[in-house]
């Protein structure tokens, strides 16, 4: 059933787990997705960037809705890293329940003029609004938006853009970066940062760069008040490696040959995400 973000978080708030927001650019990605939340009764992010969008077109979100439509499980359609005011209204005109708008890298007034003027267009659409305050680090494989230096966001501050926004879910900078880590780099979340952030706000935060950061920091920020957790590299490096492995027969033609075991090889990730984030079998904390 297709929901906006303020109304999936709400529920993973009140209840203490987080949901999974998977990057589905193809749509190998996104039957994965809703196979394994109906398999897991779990509640799924469905998150296209701009870039994405762009490859696969309006019609994409189109399948998007109509695949969240068609089963009981919550699902949200969200835009993934924004950064433009038409991105936006394309998104809405697509049909995306949520939308971030990422000024992160703005001044710190800027960021909130953005922000709330994006909420104040879309909040009477029924559309949800996430923002980003502090930085992410970005990896040298990622073509996600982050930067190289990462800026942890002051809880304060935080404190000030919610209430000055109207904003629905917040991003945090705790110490992630988009991509795969490199071998030997050991990211280490400040979760003392977080657990001030969630004493100060009184909306679900969400983590970015959510690939391979140790589990047990994860479930740790999760009990710590994260009620989204952004996931990409970690679902498409082993999809594509199992394609790669596939195609050394190269007598194969059809996609539903060549992408069959790549499917399974990610749902078998996708699961083990959302019984880290504790949202497995909480489908039926929502009332649909």
């Amino acid at each position: 059933m297709l929901m906006n973000m303020k109304e999936l978080l709400e529920v993973a708030d009140e209840h203490h787990f987080a949901v999974p927001a998977f990057n589905a650019g193809c749509s190998q990605i996104l039957k994965a997705a809703i196979e394994t939340a109906e398999a897991k009764h779990a509640p799924v992010i469905i998150e296209v960037h701009p870039d994405e969008l762009e490859f696969q077109g309006d019609a994409f979100i189109t399948h998007c809705v109509k695949a969240a439509n068609d089963t009981r499980v919550p699902v949200v359609i969200h835009l993934d890293h924004g950064s433009s005011y038409g991105q936006i209204e394309r998104a809405i005109r697509a049909g995306y329940t949520s939308v971030m708008i990422d000024a992160s890298r703005c001044s710190f007034e800027e960021n909130i003029a953005i922000t709330k003027r994006v909420a104040d267009f879309v909040h009477p659409l029924g559309v949800s609004v996430e923002a980003e305050l502090g930085t992410i680090g970005i990896m040298g494989n990622s073509a996600e938006e982050g930067t190289k230096e990462i800026t942890y966001t002051i809880p304060s501050e935080a404190e000030e853009f919610v209430k000055r926004t109207g904003v629905d879910t917040l991003a945090v900078g705790i110490g992630t970066a988009h991509g795969l880590y490199p071998e030997g780099y050991i990211p280490k979340l400040r979760l003392d940062i977080l657990r001030e952030i969630k004493a100060a706000v009184n909306i679900p935060l969400v983590l970015h760069g959510g690939s391979g950061n140790p589990d047990e920091e994860v479930a740790e920020a999760v009990k710590l008040g994260i009620n989204k957790v952004n996931i990409s590299s970690d679902i498409k490096d082993p999809f594509y490696r199992q394609v790669r492995k596939t195609l050394e027969d190269q007598t194969l033609r059809e996609p539903n040959v060549i992408y069959a075991d790549a499917i399974e090889v990610m749902k078998k990730v996708m699961g083990q995400k959302m019984d880290l984030l504790g949202c497995t079998d909480m489908a039926g904390r929502y009332h649909l």
